[in-house]
Order: structure tokens, then sequence, then C-alpha cells
């Protein structure tokens, strides 16, 4: 009789043991409280609110309107347009408008016919400008294809076609678009952002940061300081503009 109670006892304890142990389990920090994942949402939510509120500065917004045989344009993009780009090109948005002091005519059977202040060579030039434009899209890029053509666009075909064997960009598509109606419509688009200018332009090429064109001589003498001013004046000022 002794034995057997002192068997119940031993079993007792046993249990004890086990259930002590099974609690043990589900309580550790393995098994926290679900409050402590709440406090780990909290804590990104924290950061992503933090990162939001730094300041994160746009690029400035410059526009080029320029002429494909303009010896201004040419030192412009160069001179000034190209070096600040390399320098810092998280800071600048580039566009280009190829048309200048051209004119643009629609004929009676609807077809498209420019003048050009450098003569037809030019609207030729701008043309191609105007499909290289469109289809090249890598900022860096289509850049560096303006640049190289414009350094040399007596032969506007010849140059692009040089221009785009050396940076890699594909010649047929964009061929398909000068040799056709296309180009003259991109062309005349050009046209038209540059007529909506205001004050009108006088002078070739005519740049606009963020859609002004206050300070032109200056921009010409040093976009990159201009394009500085610009987004320091949103908040800090950029640590490239330093």
């Amino acid at each position: 009789m002794f034995q057997k109670r002192q068997l119940r006892f031993i079993y007792l304890v046993i249990l004890l043991i086990v259930i002590v142990l099974i609690y043990k389990s589900f309580t550790g920090p393995d098994n926290a409280p679900p409050a402590d994942e709440g406090e780990l949402r909290v804590e990104v939510d924290q950061t992503s609110d933090e990162a939001a509120l730094k300041p994160s500065p746009a690029p400035v917004y410059v526009v080029v309107y320029y002429e494909a045989l303009c010896p201004d344009s040419k030192h412009f993009v160069i001179r000034q347009l190209k070096p600040a780009f390399e320098r810092a090109p998280a800071l600048m948005e580039i566009q280009f408008v190829p048309y200048g002091k051209a004119t643009t005519t629609t004929k009676q059977d609807g077809s498209l016919a420019f003048e050009c202040q450098h003569g037809p060579i030019e609207c030729e030039a701008n043309t191609i400008h105007a499909c290289v434009i469109e289809a090249v899209h890598d900022p860096k890029t289509r850049l560096e294809m303006v640049a190289c053509m414009i350094q040399d666009n007596i032969m506007p075909r010849d140059a692009f076609q040089r221009c785009a064997r050396e940076h890699g960009v594909e010649i047929e598509s964009i061929q398909k678009c000068f040799d056709s109606t296309h180009s003259a419509e991109l062309l005349k688009l050009h046209g038209e952002a540059t007529h909506a200018l205001r004050p009108p332009v006088t002078f070739i090429p005519t740049i606009t940061l963020d859609g002004s064109q206050a300070n032109q001589k200056s921009l010409l003498k040093d976009l990159f300081g201009g394009v500085c001013q610009v987004a320091a004046g949103r908040g800090p000022k950029p640590d490239v503009c330093k």
C-alpha cells in the first residue's frame, strides 16, 4: 500500500513538471505576444515617415530651345549643358526643342513645309534631332547624341549615323522616323512649343529653368550655377552645389 502511494506521488510530481515545461514553452521569448510585432510595425512606420519628411528635391526642369546649325546653340550644348549634366545628372531633367526661329506652313495638300534661320539643311537637321529626341529615352545618351550631332551638322544624315554608332543607338527606327511624315509632325510640335513661350523667343538658344526665362545671359555663361540657384531656392542647397 505504501509503495502504491509512493508511486502515485512520483507520477504526480512528474505530471506537474511536464505541465510547467509545457507552460514555459508557450510563454518563452520565441512565443512573444503579438504586442511586440505591433511595436515593430510602429517603429518601421515611424522610420518611413521620417524618410518622407527629409527633403528630396526633384530635378530642375531644363528646356533648351535651339537650332541644329546655330553656333550659339552648339556652344551652349557643348560648353555648358553637357558639362553641367555630367557634373550633376540627378539635379537636371533636360528637354530639347529643336526649332528656333523657324516657321511652319501647311500646304494645300495638308503636308508641312518649314523655313529655318540657317536654311534647308538646318530644317533637315532639326527634323533628325526631333526624331532622335523622341526615340532615345536614356537622358545621358540623348544628351550625348544631341551634343555629338550638333558638333558637325552640315551633313545631318551622316552626323546622325556616325553619332548613333558611336553611342550605341539603334539606327533603323530613327531613320524611318525622319523618312516619314511623322518627323514633320514632331518638328511642328516643337515649333508650337517655341511659339508658345512668353516672352517670345528673341535669341537662340533660349533656356528655361522650371519654366522661367529669367537670367538668360547668365545661364548661357554659367548654366550649372543657375541650376544650383533654382535648386537651392526650394530648400537646402544640394551638396554638389556647395
